[in-house]
């Protein structure tokens, strides 16, 4: 298992109460499924909506973590004039 940062954004901070954490995973979606089983109901909603990225590129759900690698969760944002 590779112990990863969990970076998270706007309403997916909000539903974790925080905008980082420590998550051990295999896979991205092994580190979200960690995180959903942390974060609980509030946040599998969010995330069900949200991009996920690994290490700055947009990742795949069976993509492989290693020790180190950050996992982003972005929800749509909008607003703006």
């Amino acid at each position: 298992m590779a112990l990863v940062t969990l970076r998270l954004f706007a309403a997916a901070r909000v539903a974790a109460g925080t905008g980082r954490d420590q998550v051990e995973g295999t896979t991205v979606q092994g580190v979200l499924d960690a995180a959903t089983a942390r974060f609980g109901a509030g946040f599998a909603e969010i995330l069900a909506g949200c991009r996920v990225w690994r290490n700055g590129e947009q990742a795949s759900p069976d993509e492989a973590v290693a020790d180190g690698d950050e996992i982003a969760v972005l929800p749509p944002v909008s607003g703006g004039c």
